[in-house]
């Protein structure tokens, strides 16, 4: 899939709408994909490329929405908001946490894993296998919860 031209389809639709926010938004989400583009690696632009990109945005809205709930400032908070379900739309369905606990248990039982000595190779294969799928802090809290 040609994401760039994807991203630009929704560019336009939102210039054309008048919706700035998405706008903002999608203009941040193509400033990553050029600079992954320019960086020299060489590699084109695939699914897990792209989704690195949008996680990485995802990531950056969650972490602002925190803070600005932690200091009372509820308006930038909602436009962090507002932005991250933008950016929800890019990224693949996410899983529920019983979902979640089902497959962690599944790698948990296969990999003979018993203790908080595995996490860290429990931790791997979940986060591979759930990646784009699950919050990164969930898969963590229920790999901790299940291990202890």
């Amino acid at each position: 899939m040609d994401y760039t031209a994807l991203i630009n389809e929704h560019l336009k639709a939102a210039m054309l709408g008048g919706d700035k926010l998405r706008l903002e938004t999608l203009r941040s989400l193509r400033a990553g994909i050029i600079e992954f583009e320019k960086n020299g690696s060489g590699k084109s632009l695939g699914d897990e490329e792209f989704l690195k990109i949008v996680n990485m945005a995802v990531k950056k809205r969650k972490d602002a929405i925190e803070q600005y709930k932690n200091v009372g400032r509820s308006e930038l908070m909602e436009k962090e908001q507002q932005e991250l379900a933008v950016l929800m739309e890019f990224m693949p369905q996410q899983l529920g946490e019983d979902e979640v606990r089902g497959i962690i248990a599944g790698i948990i039982t296969d990999m003979g894993a018993s203790s908080a000595v595995d996490f860290g190779k429990v931790m791997g294969v979940a986060m591979k296998s759930l990646k784009g799928k699950a919050d990164g802090g969930l898969i963590q809290t229920i790999v901790k919860e299940m291990l202890s």
